[in-house]
Parts: structure tokens; C-alpha cells; sequence
């Protein structure tokens, strides 16, 4: 099978991104993208993005979660502990973080380290979930061979009768990881591929270094 796609191209228009107008902290930036992005490309899941980490055989991968929450220290999303991802950073914490809304022409490249948060943040996160969603978090061995599909249905079914009227417990393998960045690329498409790149990358004094990158 063979398919051509030289005469796939689209020309970016909508916006531009200077270095004389951006805040010393990306996290400025971050923000005023989100915001942007959540009130005028309502199409686009906002808080989707692709963490990419190194697997245990070596080999990177990435998997689309979904950020829960940022701060001035990093930024947060939830998964399974045991699943393969949790595996991959307990081994390596250097992971990458990246979003792209299509709908604004722009990509964050952010590069950090994650770290579980404290248990009763995770905690927290957990209770306000749907009951379904908690269920759900009991049900899955992340990244584990199933049978099929009526297993997992089964198992669901049976927990909805142990936890019948019941507050659900937080798996201590569930939680939420934090990634705080060492650096972070922020990508406006321009016309004739000559994009806007503007990176930030943190000194050993807390300060963030700013430049320009060729596209």
C-alpha cells in the first residue's frame, strides 16, 4: 500500500507570537493560550494532551491524557500507578508534555520531571470524580492483558453491588502525578512555514531564559 501525501499543506494565518510581548514566566503564557484556545476553539478538548515517556523496553511513547489542573509548580493529570506509563516514570521521571489546538495554530512543548502529588490531593481529585469513573478506576488493570470486553463489564457490575449506597475508596495505586517543567516551547503557526517559536528554559536561579528558535 502506497499513498502520497506531498500535496497535503495548509497555510497558518491567524496569529503571531513575539518575544517583545511575552511575560517572564510561561506559565503566563500557558494560561493566556488556555483561555484563548477554551472561549473561541470550543471544538478542540482544551485539556487534552500527549505525555510521552520511556518505556521500559527503551522505546518512547505517547498516550493523549487529560491535564486536571496547573499551577506555578507544574502541571497535573491522573492515571493508574501500575499502569505502563506509571512504570515508565517511576524508572525515568523525564518525561514531555505537549498540546495542539489545531483550531488556533498553535503547540506547548513542555519538558519536566513528574512526581506522584500528595495522597490527599489525590484523594481529593478521586471524590469529586463520577461514581461511574471511580468504578471504573477499581475495574482496570491499566496496560494488563484482558480476556475481552465481558470481563471488565462483569467485574463492573459485580462492584456496583459491593458498593451500593457506599462511598468508593481511592486505589492506592490511582493518583495524580505532577510535572513541573525544566523547559517549555511555545509554537504559533505563520505563513510560509516560517513559524513562531519562542522557548523557555529555567536557570539554576528560578528565572526562566527566553529566546527566539528558528522555525
Amino acid at each position: 500500500m502506497e499513498k502520497d501525501l506531498s500535496n497535503y499543506r495548509k497555510s497558518y494565518e491567524k496569529s503571531e507570537l513575539l518575544l517583545k510581548e511575552v511575560p517572564e514566566n510561561p506559565i503566563e503564557l500557558f494560561q493566556k493560550w488556555f483561555y484563548e484556545v477554551d472561549k473561541h476553539f470550543s471544538e478542540d478538548e482544551t485539556n487534552a494532551m500527549t505525555i510521552s515517556t520511556i518505556g521500559l523496553d527503551g522505546y518512547p511513547k505517547n498516550r493523549v491524557v487529560l491535564l486536571k489542573k496547573y499551577t506555578y509548580e507544574g502541571f497535573i493529570f491522573y492515571t493508574n500507578y501500575n499502569s505502563e506509563k506509571g512504570k515508565a516514570i517511576k524508572a525515568n521521571p523525564n518525561v514531555c508534555l505537549s498540546f495542539f489546538w489545531h483550531g488556533a495554530e498553535r503547540q506547548i512543548i513542555i519538558k519536566g520531571k513528574a512526581e506522584k502529588i500528595a495522597d490527599n490531593l489525590s484523594d481529593g481529585y478521586f471524590e469529586s470524580r463520577p461514581r461511574g469513573s471511580q468504578l471504573g478506576a477499581l475495574v482496570s488493570s491499566q496496560s494488563e492483558v484482558v480476556e475481552d470486553r465481558q470481563a471488565l463489564e462483569n467485574k463492573l457490575t459485580a462492584l456496583e453491588i459491593v458498593y451500593q449506597g457506599k462511598d468508593i475508596p481511592r486505589p492506592l495505586h490511582w493518583g495524580g502525578y505532577i510535572v513541573k517543567p525544566v523547559e517549555m516551547e511555545f509554537w504559533q503557526g505563520r505563513p510560509n512555514r516560517l513559524h513562531d517559536r519562542i522557548r523557555y528554559q529555567l536557570q539554576d536561579d528560578y528565572s526562566w531564559q527566553i529566546d527566539r528558535l528558528s522555525p
